[in-house]
Formats: C-alpha cells, sequence, structure tokens
C-alpha cells in the first residue's frame, strides 16, 4: 500500500511540475500575438484566483479541518505577494530572452533557497549543499552557453530571471512554513490574493495608469523609453490565452503538487519536481523551434544531478522507511 502511494505521488508530482514547465513557452506564444507582460498576468492570477475560489466552494471539508485565522489569512496574503513578483519578473525575463534560458535562470532558486535556509536558521550549509550549489551554477554557465557565446542573452532578461529565482525561493520557503496546518486549497487561495494584488499594482503601474494619465506616463519614462505596451487592456486575453495560462501556470501545479508530496516526501517530491526543468526545454524547442545544443542539456544534466544530490539523503531515508 506505502508503494503503491509512492508510485502515485510521483505521478501527481510529476504532472503538476510538468504543467508549470509549459508555461513559458504558452507565455511566448500569447506575446507573439500581440498580448503585454500586464495582460499575460493579470489574466493568470485572476482567473486562476476564481479557479481556485470555486474549488474551494465546491470540495468536501474533511472531518475536524482546521478554521483559518485572522493572522493565518494575514501570513498567506504576504507569502502570496512573492508568488506575484515571480510571475511577473518571469515573464519580464521571458520578454527579452529564449523560454528555455528563462527557465534555467529560474532554477537557480535551488540554491538561493540553501541561502535563505543558511540565513534564517543561523547554520552553514553542509559540505554535501555547497557541492551541488556549485554543480548548479557550473550547469547554468553550460546550459545558458554563455561560453560559446552562440545565444544572445539581454542583461534585461538576465536580471529579471534572476530576480525570479530568488522571489520563487521566496515563495518556496514561505509554502513550507507558513500555515501549513490548513488544507492546500485554501492555502492556495489566500496566496493567491496576494499575488493578485502585487500583479493588479504591475498593470497599473506599466499599463493602465500610463494609458490614462499624462503624469504616470511622464514617471514611466523616467525609467524606459519602451511605451509600446501602453495601450488600452486588451479583455480578449481572458478567453484565449489567459485560460490556458491559469489552468498550467496557478491551477493544476499547487493542486497536483500538494497532493503528491504527502506521498513522496520532500527529498523525492524536489527531484521529481525538478522535471520542469527538462519539459520547459523541449517543450521552448519543439513548439517555439528555439535552438538548444548538446552542451546545453549537459548543463541542464549537471542542474538535475545536484538537486538529486541536495536531496540524497532524505530520499533514502524514506526508502528506509518503506521498508
Amino acid at each position: 500500500m506505502k508503494e503503491q502511494n509512492l508510485i502515485k505521488g510521483v505521478f501527481l508530482v510529476a504532472i503538476g511540475a510538468s504543467s508549470f514547465g509549459m508555461l513559458a513557452s504558452f507565455v511566448k506564444l500569447a506575446y507573439s500575438h500581440g498580448y503585454t507582460t500586464a495582460e499575460v498576468t493579470l489574466s493568470q492570477v485572476l482567473l486562476g484566483l476564481i479557479g481556485m475560489f470555486i474549488i474551494n466552494l465546491i470540495r468536501k471539508k474533511q472531518p475536524n479541518e482546521i478554521t483559518a485565522t485572522k493572522k493565518d489569512i494575514r501570513n498567506l496574503i504576504l507569502a502570496g505577494t512573492s508568488m506575484g513578483f515571480t510571475s511577473v519578473l518571469y515573464y519580464m525575463a521571458v520578454s527579452y530572452i529564449d523560454a528555455s534560458i528563462a527557465v534555467v535562470l529560474l532554477m537557480q532558486s535551488v540554491w538561493i533557497g540553501v541561502v535563505i535556509e543558511s540565513v534564517v536558521t543561523k547554520q552553514f550549509p553542509s559540505l554535501l549543499k555547497i557541492i551541488a550549489v556549485a554543480l548548479i551554477l557550473f550547469g547554468t554557465v553550460l546550459a545558458t552557453n554563455v561560453l560559446a557565446n552562440e545565444i544572445e542573452l539581454d542583461y534585461r532578461g538576465v536580471i529579471f530571471g534572476f530576480l525570479a529565482s530568488c522571489s520563487f525561493a521566496t515563495t518556496m520557503f514561505a509554502s513550507n512554513v507558513v500555515a501549513n496546518h490548513l488544507a492546500a486549497p485554501k492555502r492556495s487561495l489566500f496566496m493567491l490574493c496576494g499575488a493578485t494584488a502585487i500583479v493588479l499594482i504591475f498593470c497599473f503601474i506599466t499599463q493602465l495608469g500610463p494609458n490614462n494619465s499624462n503624469a504616470m506616463l511622464s514617471f514611466y519614462q523616467l525609467f524606459t523609453d519602451n511605451t509600446t505596451g501602453i495601450r488600452d487592456f486588451d479583455w480578449s486575453i481572458f478567453y484565449s490565452w489567459g485560460l490556458l495560462l491559469a489552468l498550467f501556470g496557478t491551477i493544476l501545479p499547487p493542486i497536483f503538487l500538494n497532493m503528491g508530496f504527502p506521498h513522496t516526501g520532500v527529498g523525492l517530491g524536489s527531484i521529481v519536481a525538478s522535471i520542469e526543468l527538462p519539459v520547459s526545454v523541449t517543450v521552448a524547442f519543439m513548439v517555439l523551434q528555439e535552438q538548444v545544443v548538446l552542451i546545453q542539456w549537459l548543463g541542464i544534466l549537471l542542474i538535475l544531478s545536484a538537486i538529486f544530490l541536495m536531496n540524497s539523503r532524505l530520499i533514502f531515508k524514506k526508502k528506509q522507511v518503506l521498508t
């Protein structure tokens, strides 16, 4: 029975991570149809919020399920703001660089998470984690192919991609420590409220505000001369790409990951979840025809190996429990 639950957990985590891995390519396609970053992110989080609200309405409440306190709700909404920052920063990165490169930068959240954990716990990382971090950094150099200089890397995309990884690492850390006594759908709903607030602010600053106020337009132009995205909001995004983005980026991943992780444990679950990286690169290669050379696949393999190394003790401990 335990082995069946483990297989079920691996399958669920793989589906959730693969869904998220397809996201960057969908965003690229939405951009190719003329939609802006504000339109893409707002449609995703709003539709995702509505979807998660409906799920919470129709789901059957479990016996002895704990009710969220005001403190729980406040902390989850605050933690959810990092989700909003991740979406905004990641999609801005995708607008400047290839989707296959953007997801490699996003995976830097693994070693950034190690740094955050060390600062919070005030403990120096173990030798195993230091080796894993070194592998991730070296793998990133190969995966982005900067040594051969064959792929054009816009510095803005690299900066936004790295900032997205910092925000994503914060989200992962918060997800493990904030109000984890509550049911997963309920936690996801409140965190999405925080994400939506950030995206609404971003949407107002970068599109709605400058499009309707000369003062906001002048403020916007202090930072960039690119005003191509300043226009009336295109609401068609909500019934076109927004539905797909919300499904694969906001609804399916948290549901499947939260269902699968209790069966796999953190160690094995983290390794299975890293399937997001090869899935994202493969989809970008097949759908967007992005160039992915052999040395990049080697870098991706190194990053995946580092994730396995970081969680190896937890995996073997899980196996001992099962036996």
